[in-house]
């Protein structure tokens, strides 16, 4: 009997649950391509490890962007070998449950269980991912009591109010991790003339990056190439700098907290000052993020003891009790 699995398909990284054996696979959401035949090279870490260094022929690319799916044929091939490392076959097909952005469309949705069917699913659920990273995150959901998880991804920054089994309030915004990297990748080119790739500026952002100053502020010395001469060329970047350079999309998520809080039931807005905010997802992981958050919104904000792992496990937990937890799916927003 096959075992049912729970995806977290991210935008940065997925993650697979499966039944009665936990998290099984936890690796960037890349997919590496021979154009010229259509065979899939690598996934995950192997094709992670290619991008920005492969000829012409061989793409390495992320088919998630913002939440959504950007290349269908591409997310079902990469959503088919998840399943068949998970050891489904012709013969075990599970039911899936996917978490994925509130942000996205219905159209995106259909999309998101259309490509899972076909990559060899008996079933294909949807989940939100704030529902599911509340679950994870063991906060009471059923109770009539307000929690609100912060849940900060590679393409979108998701905030929502959970009462009584479902989403009260919400406020969801195409801002992540990937436009943190893309401004350190601008404000490297402008300000010196220096062309670095993806993996560089995340790089950077992990080793001196920070939404406010922390007592581990430093310099890092960044190779790429120089835009003038074309060749390559080394610079030193401080923090405060790339603090600086980041600021934009941090403020965007700290604002779209801020709304969420304003569109929250007064009765709730009470719950969050004594039992605090919930901040989930690799973009947590940003320093000094949940101290900017909680000195701009004046709310107490706890960071999950596992914020990469919160959304798939919560969705594992469904996966656990299917039949007991199915009114939550495909639609947790009353």
């Amino acid at each position: 009997m096959a075992r049912d699995l729970a995806i977290d398909l991210g935008t940065a990284n997925t993650l697979v649950y499966m039944q009665g054996r936990g998290i099984v696979i936890n690796e960037p959401s890349v997919i590496a391509v021979n154009r010229k035949t259509g065979e899939v090279l690598a996934t995950g870490q192997e094709a992670w490890g290619m991008i920005g260094r492969t000829p012409g022929y061989i793409v390495a690319v992320r088919p998630l962007r913002g939440g959504a799916i950007t290349d269908f044929e591409i997310t079902e091939k990469m959503i088919r070998l998840l399943l068949q490392r998970a050891g489904v076959s012709r013969f075990s097909r599970p039911k899936v449950l996917i978490c994925v952005p509130s942000a996205i469309t219905e159209v995106e949705r259909r999309a998101v269980t259309d490509a899972t069917r076909r990559a060899g699913a008996a079933d294909a659920q949807l989940l939100e991912q704030p529902m599911a990273a509340a679950i994870g995150a063991d906060l009471p959901i059923n109770e009539p009591v307000g929690n609100m998880v912060i849940d900060i991804g590679g393409g979108t920054t998701e905030t929502a109010v959970i009462s009584l089994g479902g989403i009260v309030a919400l406020e969801a915004v195409r801002v992540g991790s990937f436009d943190i990297d893309a401004a350190i990748q601008s404000h490297v080119r402008r300000e010196h003339g220096l062309a670095i790739g993806e993996r560089t500026a995340e790089e950077i952002k992990i080793s001196i990056g920070s939404a406010m100053a922390t007592a581990e502020d430093r310099d890092a010395e960044v190779r790429g190439r120089d835009l003038v001469s074309g060749l390559p060329k080394t610079v030193v970047l401080t923090a405060q700098e790339i603090r600086e350079a980041i600021e934009d999309v941090v403020a965007q998520m700290v604002a779209s907290v801020v709304r969420c809080l304003a569109v929250a039931p007064p009765e709730l807005s009470q719950d969050f000052l004594t039992r605090g905010m919930y901040l989930v997802g690799g973009g947590a992981l940003l320093r000094g993020l949940a101290q900017r958050i909680e000195r701009d919104t004046r709310v107490p904000v706890n960071m999950s003891d596992q914020p990469l792992e919160a959304v798939v496990l919560g969705a594992g937990h469904c996966v656990e009790n299917f039949s007991a937890l199915r009114g939550m799916f495909m639609d947790s927003r009353r």
